[in-house]
């Protein structure tokens, strides 16, 4: 290591993640998929494992000691959460289990009862099936008519498109805020003034946003968005969905059951009151704690602080990766100090499938992935089944894209050799 990168944000917090700290394959592991699932650090770890261990109770429901100190470490990630993504309300953030059951608690509750034959749905061609796959069911189901925003040349979000789709008929906007395979950073402020000048909602997918940069949900002005625990250094089993108290407040229940009413009758009931209304049953109650666990752990790092980190990475990865000889990098590429994109490259190498890619680097202890990244109809676009991709979070180092990009090279050799 130089003296400058001795003194990188990850050099001060790889000790925190006890998973990094093994071989695979005889090799030391260097893992590059955060995109998919980000690394828990101790301080997660070490909550889930209390809650178990001393305040397993259910919660809101006893009036004994466990399920009072169950429901205030629950309550209080709720708060913790309001406050990590600036929400105007604790009212505002509903734990659900991950970033798609809050895209679907919003497609049945809102958009079963909102859309109507003729309206429109603006997507972009961009996004994760999450981000498909439910407004086509409610399309199907209301009449609705999906439009999807296509790229420009430089394989980005193209706005002016945008502006040409945004119709009297538009009632929905769904926008990826990062893409998880083209790493562009998309207007969603801009979008979002532009759709609200018309009347339209918001809903902006922000999983693989809110665990890199600073979200400021007034700011940006969503009516909704989502994120999944997974990927900001919290466990799996629980995401959440911010939405406008005015929105979520005429918004129906999207599940019946325990917790999420008020009073119930042979012939009926009433709603609890936000954010209950929303979370039916038992929740995933350690799972939410450990993510309130995760949001003290970035917010005491610094979220500005990981994003800068992450921009240097991205420079780096991106001067390596230039390197490569005959590779195919999807999305836009990133300014010199690595501004414009997210920390991640989807890639394929001519005449090398990613999946063949992916095995042999993993026999070298390096984890990257391989396949559509949940985003078929983009790869069409591209005219390929897959990609391989490359993901970084704020505890990946210069010397691990180093060796990635070194035993990329190498593979590449061995596939050109046996290849003729």
């Amino acid at each position: 290591m130089t003296a400058i990168q001795e003194k990188t944000l990850a050099s001060e917090i790889r000790a925190d993640f006890p998973i990094l700290h093994q071989e695979i394959h005889g090799k030391p592991l260097i893992y590059l998929d955060s995109a998919a699932t980000s690394q828990k650090p101790l301080a997660v770890l070490d909550a889930l494992s209390h809650y178990y261990e001393k305040d397993n109770a259910n919660v809101h429901r006893g009036a004994h000691s466990l399920s009072i100190r169950a429901t205030e470490g629950y309550e209080g990630s709720r708060d913790k959460l309001a406050k990590f993504v600036n929400a105007a309300s604790r009212q505002e953030i509903i734990f659900t289990r991950n970033a798609t059951e809050a895209i679907n608690l919003v497609a049945y509750s809102w958009g079963l009862n909102h859309l109507q034959p003729g309206d429109e749905i603006i997507t972009s061609v961009m996004e994760h099936h999450s981000n498909f796959v439910p407004w086509q069911i409610i399309a199907k189901q209301t009449g609705a008519v999906i439009k999807y925003v296509p790229l420009t040349e430089n394989e980005d979000f193209d706005l002016e498109e945008f502006k040409a789709l945004l119709s009297e008929k538009t009632k929905l906007v769904a926008l990826v805020h990062v893409s998880n395979t083209l790493g562009c950073i998309n207007p969603v402020e801009e979008v979002i003034q532009l759709a609200h000048e018309k009347g339209v909602k918001v809903l902006v997918d922000a999983c693989q946003s809110v665990p890199h940069m600073a979200i400021d949900v007034q700011k940006m002005d969503c009516d909704w968005l989502v994120a999944s625990g997974h990927k900001m250094c919290g466990p799996s089993g629980v995401g959440f969905l911010y939405g406008k108290q005015a929105i979520l407040e005429e918004m129906p229940p999207f599940l019946g059951g325990g917790e999420m009413i008020n009073e119930v009758f042979f012939d009926g009931f009433t709603c609890g009151e936000l954010p209950h209304k929303f979370e039916a049953g038992t929740p995933a109650i350690g799972e939410a704690i450990a993510l309130g666990a995760a949001v003290d752990y970035l917010t005491s790092i610094g979220m500005d602080k990981i994003h800068d980190y992450e921009q240097e990475l991205t420079a780096h990865l991106f001067k390596k990766l230039a390197e490569v000889p005959n590779i195919r990098v999807y999305g836009p590429l990133p300014s010199k100090e690595g501004k414009g994109r997210a920390s991640l490259a989807a890639f394929n190498v001519e005449g090398i499938h990613g999946s063949d890619l992916s095995t042999l680097l993993d026999q070298e202890g390096i984890a990257i992935r391989s396949g559509h990244h949940c985003t078929q109809p983009l790869h069409r676009l591209f005219e390929a089944s897959g990609s391989a991709r490359v993901s970084l979070h704020f505890y990946n180092t210069y010397e691990e894209i180093d060796q990635f990009v070194k035993i990329l090279k190498e593979t590449i050799d061995f596939f050109t050799n046996i290849m003729g």
